[in-house]
């Protein structure tokens, strides 16, 4: 059997794309290794009629929802390459099975690679999160710290302001800010510290204290790390996808990748910002995408 489109990836993205294509009555197979990237996430926010569920709760609803369209089949397995074929693409799993498609969606998402700070892991998703407008309202007026390598730092930390004004910014030893944006976040009460950090000190989720590399102390209750984000799966470099400036593969406006038959769906393709709506969001929209094109292709 040749399917219409297989998709790789089950989060919102490739869970939203096969809503969409299910019930344009195309065949579909939804490859996904059940390893999401938010399942240490307590709960998720910024999805209307959503706000606050928890991710494993997300995906339960959104399986049954998918399952009730008979052209689309869920394959809980790990794929571990993916060929161009004559016919379209053929997808191998870990256990030998062979999957073909007419069209190919990359819904694989990203995933986070963290400053090595000890104490980070036993704080994540309690009170130390990455995303501001997922996590900040729930720690709103407390005493925050931010965390990042990056130049982007400073517009987080501005960003940061509109919860709380009680920052404090770390760079971990990185030259991050100009001077000239220092004193601009110091003129708004915002200490800012560039020595390395030694450790995220707290208990029972909750964070107590950062100490850093000189022996100082800054005592808060929460904040937000920046991972760097890279591509969970070599697919699309594998099928010589052109990347974007972010790193994510490269998409026109509907999905579609620098190949033939190939699209991307989700923070694959675009990085930022991480949430469940925009990704949800880009699945349908590709998805669209992917009918249109098999619309075109049948009729003609």
């Amino acid at each position: 059997m040749i399917y219409d489109c297989a998709i790789i990836g089950g989060g919102p993205a490739g869970l939203n794309a096969a809503l969409v294509l299910g019930r344009a009555r195309r065949s579909i197979a939804l490859i996904d290794s059940n390893r999401p990237r938010n399942a240490v996430t307590h709960a998720s926010h910024g999805f209307i009629t959503r706000d606050g569920v928890t991710p494993a709760e997300f995906r339960r609803i959104a399986y049954e929802e998918v399952g009730r369209y008979p052209s689309v089949e869920h394959l809980q397995t790990e794929v571990v390459s993916i060929g161009k074929i004559e016919s379209g693409f053929e997808v191998h799993d870990s256990s030998g099975l062979r999957v073909q498609a007419r069209k190919l969606i990359l819904a694989t998402g990203v995933k986070e690679i963290f400053p090595e700070i000890e104490g980070l892991y036993p704080l994540y998703g309690k009170s130390l999160f990455n995303c501001p407008y997922c996590d900040g309202w729930e720690l709103r007026d407390q005493p925050l710290v931010v965390v990042s390598e990056f130049p982007s730092v400073f517009h987080t930390a501005k960003l940061l302001l509109n919860w709380s004004k009680d920052l404090v910014v770390c760079t971990n030893g990185q030259a991050s800010l100009s001077d000239d944006q220092k004193k601009r976040l110091q003129s708004k009460g915002i200490v800012v510290m560039e020595q390395p950090i030694s450790a995220f000190v707290g208990q029972n989720g909750k964070l107590e204290y950062v100490r850093f590399a000189d022996g100082t102390q800054v005592l808060r209750s929460g904040g937000f790390v920046a991972p760097k984000l890279v591509q969970s799966a070599p697919f699309g470099e594998h099928l010589g996808c052109e990347r974007n400036e972010l790193g994510g593969i490269r998409t026109d406006e509907s999905g579609r990748t620098s190949i033939p038959g190939l699209y991307s769906a989700g923070d694959a393709s675009y990085f930022m910002p991480s949430q469940l709506i925009f990704a949800a969001a880009s699945g349908s929209r590709t998805a669209t995408s992917v009918n249109m094109d098999l619309t075109e292709e049948d009729f003609e």
